[in-house]
């Protein structure tokens, strides 16, 4: 399917289906009454920075609730950024043959997708960000209901500034039809270890563990 009939077709399903606000449908996981599959995307450059320990937290409490996670720590992946070739057709193989064959394996069968990133220059992390940039190839089958989370610190304290990723999160989410599970935002978050003996990990944990099919 090539770009324009693609947009034309959501436009159409959009125009029937109503409002992405509406009450998703069910997970696969809920429906064979199972345990979700979890993909988590995270993009701190610091292998123990705040938001990988706050991925942890996550992890385990997902974890101990009886789902099963996965988790792609994008700055030390090699993925591409997308040259916009549009060779995919927004459906079809990608020209780089690189990590993100790992992310493309798990985000289908995917229930939840969570993304985890520092807020540098307001926005997501250069390393997330070319990740997400490369759903473009799988683009007309990511739109099937999903849970999705953010975890997400930065060093201010002005809460106006975390907008502008909350912003891009919620847009994300409403343009594929996926259905917001809970953010953790963690401000002052600027060396670190920050985040150790914070709130915020006690958080994530429940967040994770508070979770149902």
């Amino acid at each position: 399917m090539d770009r324009r009939t693609f947009l034309a077709s959501l436009a159409a399903t959009t125009a029937v289906a109503g409002s992405s606000s509406l009450p998703a449908a069910a997970t696969p996981a809920a429906a064979a009454g199972r345990g979700m599959n979890i993909l988590m995307l995270t993009g701190s450059p610091r292998r123990h920075g705040n938001t990988s320990t706050m991925a942890d937290a996550f992890a385990r409490g997902a974890r101990e609730a009886g789902h099963t996670v996965y988790r792609f720590d994008a700055a030390f992946k090699n993925v591409h950024p997308c040259t916009a070739c549009n060779s995919c057709g927004m459906d079809g193989p990608c020209v780089f043959a690189d990590d993100f064959a790992f992310v493309r394996e798990h985000i289908l069968e995917a229930d939840m997708v969570v993304l985890v990133s520092p807020m540098y220059y307001f926005g997501f992390s250069a390393q997330l960000k070319r990740v997400i940039d490369r759903f473009y190839a799988i683009s007309s089958r990511l739109h099937t209901p999903k849970k999705a989370a953010l975890l997400m610190a930065y060093a201010d304290t002005n809460k106006r500034k975390e907008n502008c990723v909350l912003t891009h999160y919620n847009v994300l989410l409403d343009y594929l039809g996926w259905t917001d599970a809970g953010h953790i935002i963690a401000p002052g978050m600027w060396p670190a270890g920050a985040i150790k003996g914070s709130a915020y990990l006690d958080q994530a944990y429940r967040l994770g563990r508070s979770l149902q099919a």
